[in-house]
């Protein structure tokens, strides 16, 4: 059997991921394929647990290398009993974020070093990357406005802003480091011309051999 495709979501909070995974699935659905959605962290009841640990404001005290491994901890988990069998059976999975969060978010934004992030996470993802990457590309003050409005903040939206200006150069700089593989999509449009844009790439991974 074929492996499947993994799609992973990135982007400050806000920046609509959560209305384009949404279409992404049916989408995709509409097209004859086996969908599995997953979120990080999270996607696993032991993942879960480790994200209410994570966002829960009482945890304010949480050090920044606490806060890394926990972030690896839940996607090992999710890697191996979510992510890698799914892969197995063929199916696609849409997982909202992925380890570009933890360069992003620990290591452009707390400062951590970006090796050691490497390293602890070379373990957690057993060897297992995404095939496409969508950058949801809106600055961080509208990201967050949006959020806001939405929904209480949890410990990392509640982050000043100048932290949020480090994770989105961060997702920028990733983008040109990785242009192959991380697609960077202009957010503050429509939802359907973004959703357009998406499809083209969509497109292009399934039909065009790559699945």
């Amino acid at each position: 059997m074929k492996r499947g495709l993994f799609i992973s979501v990135e982007g400050t909070d806000g920046s609509g991921k959560t209305t384009q995974i949404e279409l992404m699935e049916k989408y995709l659905r509409t097209k004859g394929y086996d969908i599995v959605l997953t979120r990080e962290p999270g996607g696993t009841n032991i993942g879960e647990r480790i994200r209410s640990i994570l966002l829960d404001t009482s945890s304010a005290e949480m050090t920044y290398t606490a806060e890394m491994l926990l972030y690896a901890a839940a996607r090992a988990q999710l890697v191996s009993q979510v992510i890698k069998p799914s892969l197995k059976a063929g199916k696609i999975v849409i997982c909202d974020r992925f380890i570009d969060s933890s360069y992003a978010y620990q290591g452009f934004g707390r400062g951590l070093d970006m090796e050691e992030i490497a390293q602890v996470n070379r373990s957690a993802i057993d060897g297992i990357m995404p095939d496409i990457t969508f950058f949801f590309d809106i600055s961080p003050g509208d990201a967050l406005a949006r959020r806001m409005a939405s929904a209480e903040a949890d410990r990392i939206e509640k982050e000043k802003l100048d932290f949020h200006m480090r994770v989105y150069s961060g997702y920028k700089k990733l983008a040109l480091l990785y242009p192959e593989r991380i697609k960077p999509i202009d957010s503050n449009r429509s939802i359907e011309e973004v959703h357009k844009e998406v499809c083209g790439y969509l497109d292009q991974i399934t039909q065009g051999g790559a699945f």
